[in-house]
């Protein structure tokens, strides 16, 4: 799974579990609400483990649900639970090249994916889950039904 595609999947998982009334939600549901294997959420939700956004239950009502309040955790913090420290996964093929155009080019390149994640790395941090959570709400309140059918694909227990 790329990183972004991890860092999305989780804020989706995130927001479910919040909705989710303290109830857990098993791997095995997790991984059926991504069309993924269990194990492969198991993997996942413990990097978010680790940083004490999540806890896990073993057990017969067992199961994953938040550790904290949705206001406490932000897009970048998920991002480095799940995807590690690279924003991007783009850069230079070769750090140090022969060619004085190739060295120039790099540099370009290098100076604006820097000025890129300086950027994209204070918006992730500007933005928590709870910002997402409320906007999910209001989209609630304004088309119930579209809503409601947009949301209604968490597996019951």
């Amino acid at each position: 799974m790329r990183t972004d595609s991890r860092l999305s999947r989780m804020l989706h998982v995130l927001l479910h579990m919040a909705r989710a009334n303290e109830e857990p939600m098993t791997s095995e549901q997790i991984a059926r609400m991504l069309g993924t294997n269990a194990a492969v959420v198991r993997r996942t939700m413990a990097g978010l483990r680790k940083a004490g956004y999540v806890q896990s239950d073993k057990g017969h009502h067992g199961g994953w649900r938040l550790a904290c309040g949705l206001d406490r955790i932000t897009l970048l913090d998920v991002h480095q639970a799940v995807g590690g420290p690279r924003i991007f996964a783009i850069g230079a093929d070769r750090d140090n090249p022969d060619c004085a155009v190739e060295r120039v080019v790099n540099a370009a390149i290098a100076d604006a994916l820097h000025q890129a994640e300086i950027l994209l790395v204070q918006r992730l941090g500007a933005v928590s889950l709870a910002d997402l959570a409320g906007q999910f709400d209001a989209l609630c309140r304004a088309a119930p039904s579209n809503a409601k059918t947009k949301s209604s694909h968490r597996p019951q227990p």
